[in-house]
């Protein structure tokens, strides 16, 4: 057995082998150690091996999923080693031969299809990337990406400095690439060179869609092509050989939809946070759909915002159809909310990995959808996506009426135990049941017969696995049917019980049993036509499910315009940008929980005005501003509603955001270096059409290193690139940079020292800020008293010295470290006691004595600012 378990390990190569003996998965020597530690299971030894015992464990069959699910999420994949033959086959090779087994399937993180181990409401990705011309070449660069459980196939072409953002777009849950690869992300499997040849590429394709031609899919680049044939041979070596489903892939363009980098991405959570959750992302604070595929399909298009008017207009009608009409819309959300995710079913059966209730799945499914066809027929004047969707959900009449008939209400999901062929769709499957049902109530007559005979009431006919049907009394009782002459034969005893058989059980049973195994072969032949039957029509099925996830999609967007105020956003062929009332709807949804209103701001950038100059204090809201019309551009171009009173924005072709501060330390990269990073791709790539937000550029170096850089930026961005671009800082200094560019405006979020107390007014107005307000927000953080302040004296001390000569380092001079703090304590504590001394208690008045403790308090607080 070892020798059979080395030798499949040996091909499932960096694997974990769950090796199958009876009920279990076992796994064996580093494999066992590395899957208890993962798992928390007991890890066991069991014989030898070069003299040591062997370490062992093993998981339950039956609920291997959650096992798998558990190593999948920790990084490892698994190779699933099966028995091939049954025991008695493998008796017929003769002497004591073993079982044979192997490995019928990789499990890897990209190529799931269970329900068990997928999240419903998220896509999952297996890329391949494909280079032409040969690594470092400069050629061009591709990705293959599919989602196996639904059978999507993209091909996204591309280059080397866009492949990031691709990337980061997708969120792979497995990327494979070529051996020779120059792509250097470590999470990459490499695979032989050989599978990215792009003219096996094109034969593979033509081979697995049956055509002679792929013209009718697209102009696919060689880049491409060798993507494509990558990612098939490895779906085909984890499927051993037996391809998940596919459908045609579309080719993608990087100009089909607005280009946003990793960085912006991530600055901007358009999916998931900072942290990898879901939750606090624009997909969340968004997503009213009802079903896993809207979902998925929300979350693509936030991910991938058009670049198509047209396409975008055609969204944004049926959004405003289902607005308008809040009875369609719930009646169309009622009907999905029901509906089963019928496009993971029919990957699941295309996969081989199906059940009855996958069938049951797209029986419920495609008659659901019918039924909403019907009701989507009845409005007068459809909008245009709505006529070309509404087709898609007929056309399975066949398909639903055969499975009707064929399925039980509530098909099961394990087929071993029979019991999901309806009655009445097989005569001989009936009869064979009947047979059964005969034989079950035949078996309980001769027990009752038993007992009478025996009189032994505790007399029971039971059933397992090894022994089959028999007979079993208590021990105490077992000597009356141990006499030769009594009819009974010994078959086991046990601590007790005894157990027996008789003829008249055996030939009963033998009838019962005969039937069920029939029964059970009839449905598993009718569960293969079924199946069949479906998957002939797997790209209609497909293509339904789409459907029915862009209406989850309109429809949940209607019902988040409706609940938010939000407004449909104009789109206009020239680069304006202009915004009433803009909102953040992460944010605002955050204070409404809190019972805080959200203070709304306008944006309105033109040819004349396209460069905003935002300063203010920290925590003022320059940050939110920013990222808050960043975040309406990217709704709008998907085909969403945006919360504002209203918006009228011409394309955006590339979305850059530098907001907030990170590093990259794995490459050797300060806060400092990643900012300067992403601020040069912007200046290398941004055009006219581009929208940028910056915030605090330059910042983390000396003053006036910091100061030069953004001034150099700003000019750049001004004169080169000629972008719409939001630009909040802290350097007074660039508001003189509007004397000198027409474009280039001044806006400050306000703010007020009231009694003391810093009020952020988060409202932003034209103008520069007065003043940064630093030190009141480090009093507001929370900074000791003696803290600001020194921080104050330093202050006034460089200020002085800037006005005499022009410039900082003169009020560095006489700056003793801990004689100004001491200074402005004791003149604190001086001026407290000279107001207090000069108090005549027992003249004072109660309303004196509130009028003095007052003036105290103020003196406390001033000598503290």
């Amino acid at each position: 057995m070892m020798a059979q378990y080395l030798a499949l390990k040996a091909d499932a190569q960096d694997c974990l082998l769950f090796y199958r003996m009876g009920d279990f998965f076992e796994m064996f020597f580093d494999d066992a150690k590395i899957a208890a530690a993962c798992l928390d299971i007991a890890l066991t030894a069991r014989g030898e091996h070069d003299g040591v015992a062997i370490p062992m464990c093993g998981v339950p069959a039956h609920s291997a999923e959650g096992y798998l699910a558990r190593l999948i999420k920790a990084g490892h994949r698994v190779a699933i080693a099966e028995q091939t033959e049954s025991p008695a086959e493998a008796k017929k090779r003769g002497g004591k031969t073993l079982v044979g087994r192997a490995i019928v399937r990789v499990v890897t993180a990209g190529t799931l299809t269970e329900e068990a181990l997928l999240d419903a409401r998220t896509a999952n990705w297996c890329v391949a990337i494909g280079e032409a011309g040969g690594p470092g070449s400069g050629g061009s660069v591709a990705i293959a990406a599919a989602d196996v459980s639904t059978g999507r196939f993209e091909l996204i072409e591309t280059d080397m400095a866009g492949l990031g953002a691709e990337l980061a777009r997708l969120a792979p849950a497995e990327t494979i690439a070529s051996e020779t690869t120059i792509f250097d992300e470590a999470a990459t499997m490499l695979r032989p060179r050989v599978e990215f040849d792009s003219a096996r590429g094109e034969a593979r394709l033509k081979e697995l869609f049956g055509v002679a031609t792929l013209d009718g899919f697209g102009q696919f680049s060689r880049a491409g092509l060798a993507a494509a044939g990558g990612l098939i041979a490895y779906l085909d070596h984890t499927a051993k050989g037996s391809l998940p489903f596919l459908r045609p892939p579309r080719l993608q363009r990087a100009a089909q939809q607005m280009a946003i980098d990793a960085a912006t991405r991530e600055s901007l959570e358009l999916t998931q946070t900072a942290t990898g959750t879901r939750k606090g992302s624009l997909l969340d604070a968004v997503d009213r759909t009802v079903t896993g595929a809207g979902a998925r399909l929300l979350a693509a298009d936030i991910g991938a915002p058009l670049m198509d008017r047209n396409g975008i207009e055609a969204r944004l009608n049926l959004v405003q159809l289902l607005c308008d009409d809040s009875g369609l819309r719930e009646e169309l959300r009622g009907t999905l909310r029901s509906l089963p995710d019928i496009g993971r079913a029919i990957g699941r059966l295309a996969a081989g990995r199906g059940s009855p209730r996958d069938l049951g799945q797209l029986r419920d499914g495609l008659n659901g959808a019918w039924r909403l066809s019907e009701r989507l027929d009845r409005i007068a004047e459809p909008p245009v996506l709505l006529a070309a969707l509404a087709p898609q959900l007929r056309g399975h009449g066949a398909l639903i009426d055969l499975l009707t008939r064929a399925l039980v209400a509530a098909p099961p999901i394990d087929a071993s135990d029979g019991g999901y062929i309806a009655p009445g769709y097989d005569a001989a499957l009936d009869d064979l049941r009947d047979a059964g049902a005969g034989g079950r109530r035949a078996i309980a007559a001769l027990e009752a017969d038993y007992r009478a005979r025996t009189g032994i009431a505790q007399l029971k006919i039971r059933h397992n696995g090894v022994l089959g049907y028999h007979i079993e009394v208590p021990a105490r009782v077992a000597d009356a049917l141990m006499k030769p002459d009594s009819g009974f034969t010994h078959r086991q005893t046990m601590a007790g019980a005894v157990r027996f058989n008789a003829p008249e059980l055996h030939e009963v049973a033998l009838k019962v049993t005969q039937a069920g195994a029939h029964a059970l072969a009839a449905e598993a032949a009718h569960l293969e036509d079924l199946t069949q039957a479906a998957l002939d029509k797997r790209e209609a099925v497909a293509a339904t499910a789409d459907a029915l996830a862009r209406f989850d999609v309109a429809a949940g967007l209607a019902e988040r315009a409706s609940e938010g105020g939000w407004t449909r956003p104009a789109l206009v062929d020239h680069a304006c940008f202009e915004i009433e009332g803009g909102r953040h709807p992460v944010v605002e949804d955050a204070l409404a929980k809190r019972g805080e209103r959200f203070v709304a701001n306008d944006c309105r950038l033109s040819e004349d005005s396209r460069l905003w100059l935002v300063t203010g204090p920290n925590m003022g809201g320059k940050s939110t501003f920013l990222r808050q019309n960043a975040l309406i551009a990217v709704l709008a171009q998907a085909g969403s509603y945006v919360p504002a009173i209203a918006a009228k924005l011409g394309l955006v072709d590339r979305l850059f955001s530098r907001v907030g501060a990170s590093d990259n330390l794995a490459r050797g990269r300060s806060t400092f270096m990643v900012e300067m990073v992403e601020t040069a791709a912007i200046l290398a790539q941004a055009t006219s059409h581009s929208f940028v937000i910056l915030d605090e550029v330059g910042r983390g170096t000396s003053t006036y290193d910091g100061l030069a850089i953004a001034w150099a930026v700003v000019e750049a961005i001004h004169e080169d690139n000629r972008c719409r671009c939001l630009f909040a800082t802290h350097y007074h200094e660039l508001t003189r940079l509007a004397e000198r560019c027409d474009a280039l405006t001044l806006h400050h979020v306000r703010a007020r020292e009231w009694k003391g107390e810093l009020v952020l007014l988060h409202e932003v107005s034209e103008g520069p800020a007065d003043r940064s307000y630093g030190l009141a927000v480090a009093r507001l953080a929370g900074l000791p008293p003696v803290t600001i302040a020194r921080a104050k004296a330093v202050l006034a001390k460089l200020e002085a010295g800037r006005a005499k000569t022009g410039g900082l380092a003169a009020g560095l001079d006489d700056l003793p470290l801990f004689a100004a703090a001491a200074e402005a304590v004791e003149e604190e504590r001086d001026a407290l006691r000279t107001e207090v001394e000069t108090i005549d208690v027992d003249a004072l008045t109660p309303r004196e004595a509130l009028e003095v403790l007052y003036r105290l308090k103020a003196l406390a607080r001033d000598g503290s600012d």
